[in-house]
């Protein structure tokens, strides 16, 4: 295209034109060096990443986008498959020792980044393997755990040490690793889950949605008792990814029937007039888990959870929406008459996460937070205390896995600055114009 706007709509900045002719032009060890000069991950992006550039694609103007996330995940499956990805340990080291909090996307990203300039880089993680989100909360029909632990593989033998099993604030006290080390990345995450506070919420069989997602990701490697979805009816109240994550699961499981209700409209099935290309598109999406079964409601608001120890139902009452001039906030009201009840076995609160786990680790170092809970830090994604970063969902709250990459290595290049006085790692081109 003369213009491309791809690129522009990339939280990592990605030379997608570039990669994208080179695939053309069948040159794909130099696609792979130009794609993976930006991004850390593009096995993950490639699969799970809702394509933010593909918005932004001139041709989604009037028709459908190039398919650049398809391209991307056949850019770095070919240079596995090829021998063009290889292990890249620093040349040299500088003596400086950093911990990384966390091995989800952004704490992986870091780790690499700092890594490859030379510094010994110590990755915490308090689950049994590295991997956060990607390995735990992502189910499998998403994203395989072999395409995790292979990238794994190769950041160990770069040199990075993974140490499991490790709650550090509990295991490791915030002190100690003040002392052992020159930096602190904290990238644990948002993991506070947003509840729902009504009358039978602690009924049996009400779940937040990750205990649920992250039990068949946890098979082999512990003792769990398992909350199962076979022959069950399941309401999931969410209209999100991890919604769609519990439903397409539940469906594995064997549900009796499934039904994921949301308290916002429905969104439209076409852009509307005031959200323009080559703005985020606002409109309704079907996953991959949707096209395999299960029903979707909108402007349903959940008012109690009724059973007799054990959820049996719900009952519901259908909401609308009505513009608030004075606020110029859309106010919810509910319709009269409209409560309706739906039967359920299990219900999974999948509304989002609110902020990290503020107790332990992070009161520990007396790291500030936001309005919103979330780290604070400035512009060098530094907290009030010197040396400490933070970056990812823990500092910007939930999000992508694209913006937590983005997030991670920008945040690799302010320590090494911040450690070295200056950085040859590069910059994330993306990063502060999509930050919030």
């Amino acid at each position: 295209c003369g213009v491309p706007f791809c690129n522009n709509g990339c939280p990592l900045g990605n030379l997608i034109p570039e990669w994208n002719d080179l695939v053309y032009k069948q040159d794909w060890e130099t696609a792979y060096k130009r794609l993976s000069a930006t991004n850390n991950f593009p096995e993950f992006t490639g699969r799970i990443c809702p394509a933010p550039c593909e918005a932004s694609c001139t041709l989604s103007i009037n028709n459908d986008p190039v398919s650049i996330e398809m391209i991307e995940k056949n850019i770095i499956e070919k240079a596995f498959e090829s021998g063009f990805v290889k292990p890249e340990p620093p040349t040299h080291r500088t003596g400086k020792k950093i911990a990384v909090i966390g091995s989800g996307p952004a704490g992986l990203a870091a780790s690499q980044q700092l890594n490859r300039a030379g510094h010994t880089v110590t990755v915490y993680e308090r689950s049994e393997e590295p991997g956060g989100l990607l390995r735990y909360g992502i189910p499998e029909f998403k994203l395989e755990k072999s395409v995790v632990q292979r990238r794994i593989n190769l950041m160990e033998q770069e040199g990075i040490e993974f140490v499991c099993s490790t709650n550090v604030g509990i295991d490791i006290k915030a002190e100690e690793l003040k002392n052992n080390f020159d930096a602190i990345c904290l990238s644990g995450g948002s993991t506070v889950p947003r509840d729902l506070p009504i009358d039978g919420r602690s009924l049996d069989g009400v779940h937040f949605a990750m205990e649920f997602l992250a039990q068949p990701n946890w098979e082999g490697e512990s003792q769990k008792v398992p909350i199962s979805a076979k022959n069950k009816n399941v309401v999931v109240i969410g209209g999100g990814d991890t919604g769609a994550d519990c439903l397409g699961t539940s469906i594995r499981q064997g549900a009796k029937k499934i039904t994921q209700i949301e308290i916002l409209p429905e969104p439209p099935k076409s852009r509307k007039v005031n959200n323009p290309w080559p703005e985020w598109p606002m409109i309704l999406r079907t996953s991959s888990a949707h096209e395999e079964g299960g029903e979707r409601d909108y402007n349903v608001l959940t008012k109690n959870f009724s059973g007799n120890g054990k959820v049996e139902k719900l009952i519901c009452e259908k909401v609308e929406w009505v513009e608030n001039n004075e606020t110029g906030r859309p106010d919810l009201k509910p319709i009269k008459d409209s409560s309706f009840d739906i039967e359920a076995d299990l219900v999974l609160l999948a509304m989002g996460f609110v902020h990290p786990l503020q107790e332990g680790l992070l009161n520990d170092l007396a790291v500030e937070f936001d309005q919103r809970g979330n780290v604070k830090t400035d512009t060098n994604l530094m907290t009030n205390v010197d040396g400490v970063f933070s970056c990812g969902d823990m500092q910007r709250g939930q999000s992508l896995v694209v913006h937590a990459i983005a997030s991670g290595r920008s945040c690799a290049k302010k320590i090494d600055i911040f450690l070295e006085g200056k950085s040859s790692l590069p910059d994330v081109r993306g990063f502060f114009r999509n930050i919030k």
